[in-house]
């Protein structure tokens, strides 16, 4: 599985915008509803959570001012 495929990637993307904006929205709401809106497979969906799993340790903390 990559981001190579355009689906997973629409949907990450679509994640990425809804979390800047609405940062205490919860990635497994959004996950779900990317899931439906880009209809992956479960696979794919899987894919997202540990994708933006990984995001979510490399981000700096909120309201960090580094």
């Amino acid at each position: 599985m990559s981001l190579g495929e355009p689906h997973v990637k629409q949907a990450l993307d679509w994640i990425v915008a809804k979390l800047a904006d609405h940062p205490n929205l919860k990635r497994s709401e959004l996950i779900d509803e990317a899931s439906r809106k880009f209809d992956l497979t479960p696979t794919e969906a899987d894919f997202l959570y540990r994708h933006t799993e990984e995001l979510g340790k490399s981000a700096p903390p909120r309201g960090s001012h580094s």
